[in-house]
């Protein structure tokens, strides 16, 4: 079993809701965010993550939380077995001009087609049951308001 190591962002609009990605290989819903390439430190895996998937600059970043252990196991549909260890950033991104009329949506032309939607969210609205399984627990406690460091 592989450990992949990940970087994700909140990215909270004025109303304080926060960026939901609806990915385009599991068509489940999370944070922006992805697995770290050689070489990088984790600060950079998140910026690069999330300009990939939503088209935004990360101006500022605070680590929020790191998730490992047994709720991170994660099995692929091609039966690949890995566990994650998630740290999860709070970031801010210039979101002047880029809201739709709808104020929900961010606009982003995505050319490498990872997001099928981006929109923020209340966390009282998003329903557990449409996040992708591996980021459950980062909504859960986000919506208990847990906020340790580290999490198992």
């Amino acid at each position: 079993m592989r450990t992949l190591v990940t970087g994700g962002a909140i990215i909270r609009d004025k109303q304080g809701r926060i960026l939901l990605q609806k990915r385009s290989d599991y068509g489940n819903w999370g944070l922006p965010g992805g697995a770290m390439e050689a070489g990088e430190s984790i600060e950079e895996t998140m910026r690069r993550e999330v300009l990939e998937e939503t088209g935004l600059v990360v101006s500022e970043h605070e680590l929020y939380t790191v998730y490992s252990g047994s709720r991170m196991k994660y099995r692929y549909p091609d039966g690949n077995e890995v566990v994650f260890v998630m740290f999860i950033f709070n970031a801010k991104a210039d979101l002047e001009g880029r809201v739709a009329e709808d104020d929900i949506t961010l606009i982003f032309n995505d050319t490498n087609k990872e997001s099928l939607k981006l929109q923020f969210m209340n966390i009282e609205e998003v329903e557990i049951d449409n996040i992708s399984i591996v980021q459950r627990p980062v909504f859960e406690d986000l919506k208990k308001n847990i906020t340790t460091l580290l999490r198992t």
